[in-house]
């Protein structure tokens, strides 16, 4: 199997966007592609995974596990930045599902760092999904509304045409 046809089947041909969605869902989870692809490069090679010298966390104790917590969390990140990418720009269609799934990821980052297991330190990722999760749930509402829209034009052109 040649390098093209297996690039063929992991990668089909890309979905058009619907003509009804507003741009901004698909701008939102590129821009949140692109943070990942930053944020896990610096938990995953930086030397402490950034966190002690970004996040304030005190390595003396455990660190060596702290650090290696961070490089996985990083290698997470930058697959879930390229596939955010991917989707944002090839994929649209599929950019509610993505939207969805990082709306509950980060509503669940608020949660764990705020409520079930409150961050002592001031780090940047506890002060972030403050931010994020309220934008990427009304990214994912206008591009629900976008879609639903696009359904609803469809379904009246259906009708028309009968």
């Amino acid at each position: 199997m040649t390098a093209i046809a297996v690039s063929t089947r992991l990668l089909p041909p890309p979905t058009p966007a619907d003509a009804s969605h507003t741009r901004l869902p698909g701008l939102v989870l590129a821009a949140l592609g692109a943070v990942d692809l930053l944020r896990g490069s610096i938990h995953l090679f930086a030397p402490d995974g950034g966190a002690g010298r970004i996040a304030g966390i005190d390595l003396t104790r455990g660190g060596d596990v702290i650090v290696m917590l961070f490089a996985v969390m990083g290698a997470s990140q930058m697959l879930w930045g390229v596939l955010n990418l991917l989707v944002a720009l090839r994929y649209r269609a599929l950019v509610p599902l993505l939207l969805l799934l990082q709306t509950a990821q980060h509503a669940l980052g608020v949660w764990i760092v705020w409520v079930y297991k409150p961050l002592s330190v001031p780090a940047p990722g506890k002060f972030g999904v403050l931010v994020t999760a309220p934008v990427l749930a009304l990214s994912l509402w206008l591009s629900l509304r976008g879609t639903a829209a696009s359904a609803a034009q469809r379904s009246a052109r259906e009708t028309a045409a009968d």
